[in-house]
């Protein structure tokens, strides 16, 4: 087995949202992508006082992409103009592929309003190949009960939410998805095939990639192999992922993400025309 190694690190950017604290390690300086992962989000970790004004993601439009965002704390509404509409408690994830255009909201269910209490959310954005940009819009919402734990070693336990057996989402383009606890001092090795791309971010704690060091909200690029050694010394929760590359052109504006300025232009048409 060649194992992968730590090419770069790279930080996540605060960039709060209102009062949501907000922290961004792709895209940034250096980093535009891990093809085909576009963007993410780490919403939190932070507190809500009773009587506040939740998540402020109301109606916006997505073309030519997915939305995968898992809810680590709180709960997260969701509703869009293709009739998906849940809300999803801590532990669980929304897929949605947004193909040829759907308008979402994302907000705060009226309890976690009124009540309050801890949040923190991860919005991860992937990349869908020309051939699939049109697809029709899809929503997947997963409980928390529906994730899997698997045991890659003792105190390493993965959560498939796709790309292996017994994940509840089977992706569109075979993307692995999956969160990774790490009990303090412990250590396993990552499948992650060869040739493909890797998405590893350290959510809470510090990790190791071999003999080098993750700190707590930093996203690694990895060299090419075909497993990652990992582990903690003071434990960690990872999110993690594998997928194959896409290698296209990617023209993103805003919440459209196509392969040509032509193709954008007629998003925002097609959006202002009701078509979505």
């Amino acid at each position: 087995m060649t194992k992968r190694t730590l090419a770069s690190l790279h930080p996540a950017v605060r960039d709060d949202i209102a009062d949501l604290v907000t922290r961004r390690p792709v895209p940034g300086a250096g980093l535009d992508q891990v093809d085909p992962f576009l963007f993410l989000n780490h919403h939190g970790p932070q507190t809500y006082a009773p009587g506040n004004n939740g998540l402020p993601f109301g109606p916006h439009p997505h073309r030519g992409f997915e939305t995968v965002t898992f809810i680590l704390e709180g709960n997260l509404a969701h509703h869009d103009t293709g009739g998906g509409e849940s809300i999803v408690e801590a532990g669980g994830v929304q897929w949605m592929t947004a193909g040829k255009g759907l308008t979402h909201a994302e907000l705060s269910p009226d309890s976690f309003k009124r009540s309050g209490g801890p949040l923190e959310i991860l919005q991860l954005w992937v990349n869908l190949p020309a051939r699939l940009k049109m697809t029709d819009p899809n929503y997947i919402p997963v409980a928390r009960e529906d994730i899997p734990t698997v045991e890659l070693a003792s105190g390493v336990k993965m959560h498939p939410t796709s790309g292996i057996g017994g994940a509840p989402i089977e992706s569109l383009t075979g993307v692995m998805l999956a969160t990774i606890e790490i009990a303090p001092g412990s250590s396993a090795t990552l499948p992650a095939p060869k040739g493909r791309s890797v998405l590893f971010y350290t959510v809470r704690g510090s990790a190791r990639v071999g003999a080098d060091e993750v700190p707590e909200y930093h996203l690694a690029k990895l060299t090419d192999g075909d497993g990652v050694e990992v582990s903690s010394e003071a434990g960690c929760l990872l999110l993690f992922g594998h997928a194959d590359p896409i290698g296209e052109p990617v023209f993103a504006h805003g919440p459209f993400v196509m392969n040509t300025r032509e193709e954008i232009v007629q998003a925002i048409r097609d959006h202002q025309a009701g078509k979505f």
